[in-house]
């Protein structure tokens, strides 16, 4: 039965991906060499004959739509000879998406290094491009083949992706093979549909300073409210006093750190130092994972403060607890599974189920707490790479750069694309990357990164 959850299923149970440790090998066998690039160069042939659909399900985005839709896509093939310019970092290109069907393409992003895609490299499944302007000089170093597609793709896979995650209901789920014996999965389901499963709260103070500031409060109104919780009101001081906010003098109570700080800023802060007691687990073996958890989300979330204090054009504090609930629903995973010991038979079960039941029902818990509604978008958005939330850089782009970001140099179970090849990307004022393709002005920050580990932990 075809429902937004069996899409859902789809796009996390595509083919088997190989380890991340690929972009590492690109980048230790390809020494700087590349100079720098003026102009294109015209195919020295081009075809508008449609591929088939077989073809284009190799590639991603493409292979999660419905051959409907593949259908309908714009696409023509172009051929290109050994040495020509395919296409030029920062030309617009209008959002058009380009795969490397045959041959083998070196690329410059904006840093010192190059890296080479042949079509039968582990990441050639990826576009070599999808934001609305280039990220990458390429050139031919053999003859090649390029399938180019229309912006509708982009576009296409957002508006699925949209209607994804506005559901919340877990109703008439077709199971992926891999999980279609899979018995914590459907016991999972099945205390769900049956209103019986225990989601995560936050603290009282962290809830009553949320509903007081949906009406006009002053910074004496927020800061009564969070001295109900001394350990909250503390670490809040903490945070006022920290190196992030530039303290000339430090404060001494809550009312000072509510006013340094500002109410958006500490409502958001409240609500990020509230949910680190939900990543608690008595199970010695399951306490790991969730250790685990903990300081992944922690380190999205760091990053993403900082990106969103460089870009400028998204709120700091926002981008912190987005980037700290991208991966909540695997809390209510990992509690089921230590509530319940007779539905957890074992590890493999709980790590086949986490990658289909993440998004959804970390939507369902930020819904549940009453998050606004951009906030409860993200644990859908922040592993879609090629998810375009439009012209501007958004508090959704913000994340997504956060997570890929923190997969690199990490061991990492799904082939992961170039950061300079997603959408997200383009829309950095300061796109510059370091040797291993890193965001350079994340790289540069790393002592404000462990500043701002330390509001949380």
């Amino acid at each position: 039965m075809s429902n937004w959850f069996s899409h859902i299923i789809d796009h996390f149970t595509s083919k088997p991906a190989e380890s991340k440790n690929d972009l590492q090998e690109h980048i230790d066998n390809h020494p700087v060499t590349a100079a720098p690039i003026l102009s294109c160069d015209k195919p020295f042939k081009t075809s508008r004959i449609k591929q088939p659909v077989e073809i284009l399900k190799q590639f991603v985005p493409i292979r999660n739509l419905d051959d409907a839709a593949i259908d309908l896509l714009q696409q023509r093939t172009n051929c290109y000879r050994a040495g020509n310019t395919i296409f030029v970092r920062g030309q617009n290109n209008k959002g058009k998406v380009f795969y490397l069907h045959k041959g083998t393409l070196e690329l410059t992003p904006d840093c010192e290094s190059i890296y080479q895609m042949s079509a039968d490299s582990p990441l050639s499944h990826l576009p070599l491009n999808s934001g609305k302007t280039i990220g990458a000089t390429a050139i031919a170093k053999t003859d090649v083949e390029i399938i180019e597609i229309s912006a509708e793709l982009i576009k296409l896979w957002t508006e699925q992706s949209k209607t994804n995650a506005t559901q919340l209901e877990l109703i008439d789920i077709d199971l992926p093979k891999q999980i279609e014996d899979n018995g914590f999965f459907s016991d999972f389901c099945r205390i769900y549909r049956e209103n019986k499963l225990t989601l995560p709260s936050l603290p009282a103070v962290a809830l009553k300073l949320k509903q007081a500031m949906e009406f006009e409060i002053d910074v004496r109104e927020a800061a009564k409210i969070i001295q109900i919780d001394p350990p909250i009101a503390t670490k809040l001081v903490q945070i006022a006093n920290s190196p992030l906010y530039s303290p000339i003098s430090p404060v001494t109570n809550c009312q000072e750190a509510v006013t340094r700080l500002g109410l958006n800023a500490t409502r958001q802060l409240v609500m990020g130092i509230g949910l680190k007691q939900m990543f608690r687990c008595q199970n010695k073996h399951l306490l790991g994972a969730m250790q685990s958890l903990w300081k992944n989300s922690l380190y999205t979330s760091s990053l993403s403060f900082i990106l969103a204090q460089e870009s400028g054009k998204v709120n700091p504090e926002d981008a912190l607890l987005a980037g700290l609930i991208s991966d909540i629903g695997i809390i209510p995973l990992l509690h089921f599974a230590e509530q319940h010991p007779e539905h957890y038979k074992n590890r493999s079960e709980l790590d086949d189920t986490i990658p289909v039941l993440r998004a959804p029902i970390g939507k369902l818990v930020l819904h549940t707490l009453g998050f606004s509604e951009e906030l409860e978008q993200i644990p859908h958005h922040a592993e879609d790479w090629y998810y375009d939330s439009g012209d501007k850089l958004t508090l959704t782009d913000i994340v997504i750069l956060a997570k890929l970001h923190s997969y690199i140099g990490i061991q990492h179970d799904k082939k992961l694309p170039y950061i300079n090849s997603i959408p997200a990307y383009t829309k950095l004022n300061n796109g510059k990357l370091t040797p291993d393709f890193s965001l350079h002005i994340l790289h540069k920050a790393q002592q404000r990164i462990d500043a701002a580990m330390q509001i949380l932990s």
